[in-house]
């Protein structure tokens, strides 16, 4: 019996690993998208106004800091998931 619960923490084990490195890689894909979406959104907000680039410049430069902080948790997390057995 202690055989088959040494394979059975294995196995669980090795699938909460990758479940780890899957949501650290989802959380940096996610971050890349929605600064993305960010640098998308403020170029289009130039181009309509182009008088008030400084003021967007500065927020969209404030909101990709905040989405990177987010992001590097997310994948610290992720990487603690795979480190951590």
């Amino acid at each position: 019996m202690s055989l088959l619960n040494t394979v059975m923490l294995e196995i669980g084990g090795s699938i909460s690993q990758g479940l780890g490195a899957i949501g650290a890689g989802i959380a940096a894909l996610a971050a890349g998208i929605g600064i993305g979406q960010i640098g998308k959104g403020a170029v289009e907000s130039i181009a309509r106004q182009p008088e008030a680039a400084g003021d967007i410049r500065s927020s969209m430069i404030l909101t990709a800091a905040f989405v990177e902080g987010v992001a590097l948790f997310g994948v610290i997390a992720g990487l603690l998931a795979v480190v951590m057995k």
